[in-house]
């Protein structure tokens, strides 16, 4: 593929490779044209080839169909630390193209157990990242700096100060980057989009509050430390959290894809205030207009299990919990499980709710499910189908989520969801749950991403990171 600068930034990815330490080193190469060897219709030259970071269950409900059905993508190599997960992998994309294609020869996936190795292959022009939370600022970064386009799952980073660093390095190397947070997306919910063109346009007059609701997750889970299975790298799985016992329920099943561990243990999760919150919360700064800031106040109650001194589980992310934030604008943002699912815009003169309907984010998640009111709602129905003058705002048509992506790419242009938004949505998600943990208002400094006055809120905004891993571990790179 070809790397233009994109966005107006002064040096390409490959330029950036000439003059970074990275590049210098030598450890990474950035792409170049695409073999010949790649078939379909499209010439060689027009095929976007693809590798896919972590295979779990988001990849194979998610990314890899909704990117495989479009004709320029190719989806050529994946990698898992959990080898018996890659090679399903590769079995999966095979399988697909087979029947998609009729040609059960169309693609011969590579299958790597180390994600680094796929980035050292000139041919991959992008990746797809679908890897636990704690997994996803470095090899974004790693990705960006080898010069391949990026597909990120959300939330975009496990602490606020590696999702800076991160939306930096996209900055800095013409990186086009897109986070998987589909609500931006006009399929499959187009109402999203349209509820925040309401808001943005005036149609319930002055935006006072935002209200998002959801839930928490409960505790349990065994923590009985059990033989790490001959297939799964465990160290690299563990990342740059501590050192600890292996136990299934705290990684992901050893059969079978559902609802992993891990999204309920704080060392690899803040919980669901960023499983569903990246989501809402990315929907609500969208209609508040706030999306490259955050809030300027905040205070949080929370329950935890751990609040009971004779829990005895592995599961330890938030339950039931309630935030207030107020930003800079005046507008005053609740979020907790006392709100209905979903995102409602309250103004001066009525208020708008949308959801994704009847459903969670997947479902198999907490809150899917039992609740069949409308996913688009107002106090006054005719406002929904007002009209947006030609004059007025109109934000960002992106089509799918991928798809967006995939065009990106060939365009060199932002995505609908880049990396500063997504960073964006996340630190307010990150911060909040830092609210949850002191019982104290917290005074917010969007601008530099740090508390006022508070060091053990600070504190907060990084964990520390076992070597070799975690992204300021990586060689080369200062942070």
């Amino acid at each position: 593929m070809d790397n233009n600068n994109n966005d107006g930034n002064n040096m390409s990815r490959r330029e950036y490779l000439k003059t970074s330490a990275l590049g210098a080193a030598g450890l990474f190469c950035a792409p170049s044209i695409v073999p010949a060897s790649v078939f379909g219709p499209n010439p060689p030259s027009e095929k976007i080839n693809i590798g896919q970071i972590g295979f779990g269950r988001i990849a194979r409900a998610q990314d890899l169909p909704k990117t495989m059905e479009n004709e320029v993508s190719r989806v050529v190599a994946v990698s898992d630390v959990d080898l018996d997960r890659a090679r399903d992998g590769k079995a999966f994309i095979e399988r697909y193209y087979a029947e998609e294609k009729g040609r059960e020869n169309y693609v011969d996936v590579a299958v790597y157990q180390d994600y680094r190795q796929m980035l050292e292959d000139p041919a991959i022009d992008a990746v797809i990242i679908s890897t636990p939370d704690h997994w996803h600022a470095r090899p974004a970064i790693e990705a960006a700096l080898a010069g391949k386009d990026i597909y990120l799952q959300k939330p975009a980073s496990l602490t606020v100060d590696e999702g800076r660093a991160m939306s930096d390095i996209m900055h800095s190397t013409g990186t086009v980057f897109q986070i998987g947070s589909q609500q931006r997306s006009v399929n499959p919910w187009p109402q999203f989009k349209r509820a925040c063109e309401l808001v943005r346009n005036g149609r319930i007059g002055e935006l006072q509050t935002v209200e998002v609701g959801l839930p928490g997750d409960p505790g349990g889970g065994d923590p009985t430390p059990m033989n790490v299975p001959e297939t799964l790298d465990y160290d690299m799985w563990l990342g740059s959290t501590p050192d600890v016992p292996y136990t299934e329920q705290r990684v992901h099943p050893e059969e079978g894809y559902s609802r992993p561990g891990w999204l309920r243990c704080e060392a690899y999760s803040a919980g669901m205030i960023t499983g569903w919150g990246a989501h809402h919360i990315d929907t609500a700064h969208w209609g508040m207009g706030s999306e490259h800031t955050g809030p300027v106040e905040l205070e949080a109650t929370a329950v935890f299990p751990t609040d009971d001194p004779n829990y005895e589980g592995l599961w330890n992310v938030h339950g039931d919990f309630n935030v207030t934030a107020r930003y800079a604008n005046g507008v005053v943002m609740t979020v907790g499980g006392d709100n209905k699912q979903g995102v409602r815009f309250v103004g001066s003169e009525g208020w708008i709710y949308v959801k994704r309907g009847n459903a969670g984010v997947t479902d198999s998640d907490p809150g899917s499910g039992g609740d069949d009111t409308p996913p688009f709602q107002a106090s006054d129905p005719a406002v929904l189908e007002s009209e947006i003058g030609e004059h007025e705002i109109h934000l960002y048509e992106s089509q799918e989520q991928h798809r967006n992506w995939l065009e990106c790419i060939k365009s060199r242009q932002l995505t609908v969801a880049p990396a500063e938004v997504a960073h964006r949505s996340c630190s307010a998600c990150l911060i909040y749950h830092i609210a949850m943990k002191l019982p104290r208002k917290l005074y917010w400094d969007p601008v530099n991403e740090r508390f006022k006055n508070d060091e053990e809120a600070n504190a907060m905004l990084a964990r520390p990171q076992r070597s070799p891993w975690g992204v300021r571990h990586i060689e080369g790179l200062a942070l």
